[in-house]
């Protein structure tokens, strides 16, 4: 397999995927077209039964997705699942036969942090990992699933404090709250993982395929509910208040390695 922002090593039946989308791996087209036909193809493998997700950067697992191409990263999303909506994206891989994990390091905000958590396994380095779902910063849902998953996942008080803090979280919170599995030492993070991945994968693919969906059926949003918040955002992120608050946060450099860096404190400072 190659791609323009994921490199992909196998190992048996599981497959590696490193994420590098320089230079802050911003879900655009290119990583949202490269993620479709890796799940497409691993999806008709019977050889592949896990995937597990890393970054190649150490700073940013997925940032968030570029707002300076919605429409063009949401087409690439039609191209497997027939509908212009990462949501139903990350649904789908929700849903697959495969077994997803996410190895995270750096920051995941807002559909960083919703591609996580369609993974069905999160575990992250307790010293550098971020999240966040700062949608609500901009006047807007979370387009992506989150707030399905989130108040699933944490409870609605806690949900709700993460979407309309649009605060920063670290690993050991994001345990504490549901968000990931677990926080583990950066230094032994990749090695537990992939001993996990490796596990799993020796197990018979039957056996995951009803697992999942059993506990899908008590877990995991409709798609429905998943298609009426890619609608919300959608709709909200063209207009007026939603664009000028972008506009403000663009001039503070939104979208760039080093503001986004501390990107909490930045939008706590934007005006009405």
């Amino acid at each position: 397999m190659t791609f323009d922002t994921l490199k992909v090593n196998r190992d048996g039946a599981v497959l590696f995927v490193e994420i590098s989308a320089p230079p802050m791996n911003l879900l655009g087209p290119g990583l949202v077209r490269d993620l479709v036909t890796l799940i497409r193809d691993a999806e008709a493998d019977d050889g592949t039964k896990v995937l597990v997700f890393s970054s190649a950067d150490p700073g940013y697992f997925i940032s968030h997705v570029d707002v300076t191409k919605v429409k063009e990263y949401r087409e690439e999303a039609a191209k497997l699942t027939g509908e212009p909506s990462i949501a139903l994206l990350f649904r789908h891989l929700s849903s697959s036969r495969l077994v997803s994990i996410a190895q995270i390091e750096g920051r995941v905000r807002g559909a960083g942090s919703e591609f996580v958590l369609a993974c069905d396994m999160r575990f992250a380095a307790r010293e550098t990992a971020v999240f966040s779902q700062m949608e609500a910063a901009f006047g807007l849902i979370p387009g992506g699933g989150a707030a399905q998953s989130l108040t699933r996942l944490m409870g609605r008080g806690r949900a709700l404090e993460v979407m309309l803090s649009a605060l920063d979280y670290d690993a050991d919170t994001a345990e504490r709250y549901g968000w990931i599995n677990r926080a583990l030492p950066a230094e032994s993070l990749g090695d537990f993982v992939a001993s996990l991945a490796r596990r799993i994968a020796r197990f018979p693919a039957a056996g995951h395929v009803m697992v999942k969906e059993r506990v899908n059926a008590i877990a995991l949003a409709s798609v429905e509910d998943f298609r009426r918040d890619s609608d919300l955002f959608g709709e909200n992120v063209r207009s007026l208040p939603a664009q000028r608050r972008m506009e403000a946060a663009m001039a503070r450099g939104f979208q760039t390695r080093e503001a986004e860096l501390d990107l909490a404190r930045m939008l706590g400072e934007l005006g009405e």
